[in-house]
């Protein structure tokens, strides 16, 4: 099916305005469908963001400002979901030895245990796009950057 079938809308403006709605629509998707495979290990898709974040930057800590910077949702409340990963046990807190004023975020042994149960199932997330060739998806990666790039 194609976007005019999936939101019951045969007319857009131009291909632009369809494109943009059809985005948006796929985004939605995605995320339905990734919140589902990180809720079997009782995490959002913003805190498993932050895990990766952590555990790529392993064994250095990581500022809440640094986390926000790589984050994919800039808009997140970064402190907020630390501090949900830090009652979860995934994360842990500790003063920055360069700035007293600062703290570092560290992933914990159970956070990357976490991770590595999530690792297993890559295949599952690899197929959220699995109608897709490497090719086409190297494609739409190429495509999703021009459109920030512009």
């Amino acid at each position: 099916m194609g976007i005019d079938q999936d939101i019951l809308q045969s007319k857009f403006r131009n291909e632009h305005q369809k494109a943009i709605v059809n985005l948006l629509y796929t985004y939605n998707w995605v995320t339905e469908r990734s919140k589902e495979l990180f809720a079997t290990e009782d995490i959002t898709p913003q805190q498993f963001n932050i895990l990766r974040i952590l555990r790529g930057s392993h064994p250095t800590p990581l500022s809440t400002l640094q986390i926000r910077e790589r984050m994919l949702d800039k808009m997140s409340d970064t402190s907020r979901i630390v501090d949900r990963l830090i009652a979860k046990g995934l994360v842990k807190k500790g003063i920055c030895k360069d700035d007293r004023r600062l703290v570092d975020v560290m992933i914990t042994e159970k956070g990357k245990k976490l991770l590595e149960r999530l690792d297993l199932r890559q295949d599952e997330m690899d197929n959220i796009l699995g109608n897709l060739t490497r090719k086409e998806a190297t494609q739409l990666s190429e495509l999703l950057d021009r459109i920030r790039n512009a």
